[in-house]
């Protein structure tokens, strides 16, 4: 078992599930995660077209309940020339109803790599991995614990342990643009899978980054 925001998300066997991008022009964006077992949504994430705030998402349970923020640092200069920027995911402990933070606790970092963003002026399908470090640090003695592979706006990329063991996969569905699926392992975070989803689909400019 792998928890990284909680082992209520860990289930003991492989799932799949349905993730339907919302449009900006009727819900602000964002994505929607169902079970293909039950059929019911298990999670929503809320790009900043619902926030208001660039460079910030909420992945929520399937009451709405807020579980993880995500927010993007790097700005000015740096982010002008390029280089690598850095996702904090904190898991949320408390939230006021105006969406004001009162407690949060740092549960992952995740770093871009130069060539992963959209907006990036070296993108490519053959840049390096995105990695991502959790903490604490407790699954490896490397830099880092989960590594990105493939080419995410296609839809076919995994989630790798420091150990190369997929944790979790997408895959495209040709029949429908802007619906794809995605297996969790089993003993994986599902709420840690989307998170990186939903940071991932903010990078590469889909269904959660704020129009321009």
């Amino acid at each position: 078992m792998l928890p990284v925001i909680s082992k209520l998300y860990c289930r003991g066997g492989e799932t799949e599930f349905v993730v339907r991008m919302r449009p900006h022009a009727v819900y602000g964006g964002g994505l929607v995660v169902t079970d293909c077992s039950s059929h019911k949504v298990v999670f929503r994430v809320d790009g900043c077209g619902v926030l208001g705030k660039r460079d910030e998402l909420i992945l929520r349970d399937a009451d709405s309940v807020p579980l993880l923020l995500m927010r993007r640092k790097g700005a000015g200069f740096v982010e002008a020339l390029c280089f690598n920027k850095v996702w904090k995911g904190y898991r949320l402990d408390q939230l006021e109803a105006s969406g004001s933070v009162v407690k949060k606790q740092l549960v992952f970092s995740l770093k871009e790599s130069s060539s992963s963003s959209s907006s990036s002026c070296f993108i490519s399908k053959g840049g390096g991995p995105i990695r991502i470090t959790t903490q604490p640090r407790s699954f490896s003695n490397k830099s880092w614990d989960f590594e990105i592979k493939g080419y995410f706006p296609d839809k076919c990329c995994s989630i790798l342990d420091c150990q190369g063991n997929v944790v979790g996969i997408t895959k495209e569905l040709e029949t429908f643009k802007d619906v794809y699926h995605v297996v969790v392992n089993p003993g994986i975070d599902q709420a840690f899978v989307f998170g990186v989803i939903a940071i991932l689909d903010y990078i590469y400019g889909e269904s959660t980054i704020c129009p321009s």
